[in-house]
């Protein structure tokens, strides 16, 4: 579960799931990520995104009101947030790119450093790359969202 706190968000224990989401109804490319591993392992992620010198993955999450609504048709959100809900925070591809490719180029050089899932945490991180590319090559901007299953 995606908790504020005061420095920020935090991931607590349930099976949640990291994804992208692109502005806009279609943005003409699969965006599919896994991102299991990523919400499993962000307090780990996050220390090596600080470590590395690039903006942690959860910084880039926003709620957008479709993300809130799965969530709570989830059981993990207050229906009354809808209401009151900033509209969502969008970024640059670009800027997403730089965290991700930083830690991409990290585990692939030592994946074990994030312990026995690290290969999984890298697939995941190379999933994001992928789709970060396509919507930087279309000018289209993303944002995190959370989901439980």
């Amino acid at each position: 579960m995606l908790r504020c706190t005061g420095g920020g968000f935090t991931l607590t224990a349930m099976a949640a799931s990291m994804y992208i989401v692109v502005e806009g109804d279609d943005p003409g490319y699969d965006i599919f990520v896994n991102g299991r591993a990523l919400a499993r392992h962000e307090d780990a992620v996050e220390r090596l995104a600080l470590r590395l010198g690039v903006k942690p993955l959860i910084e880039f999450f926003s709620a957008d009101e479709n993300s809130m609504a799965l969530l709570i048709e989830e059981g993990a959100g207050n229906p009354d947030l809808l209401k009151r809900l900033p509209p969502p925070q969008w970024y640059a591809p670009q800027d997403g790119l730089k965290t991700v490719s930083v830690m991409v180029v990290e585990l692939r050089r030592e994946p074990q450093q994030l312990g026995t899932e690290g290969a999984l945490v890298l697939a995941e991180l190379e999933e994001y790359e992928r789709v970060l590319h396509k919507t930087q090559a279309r000018g289209l901007r993303w944002h995190l969202a959370v989901s439980w299953r």
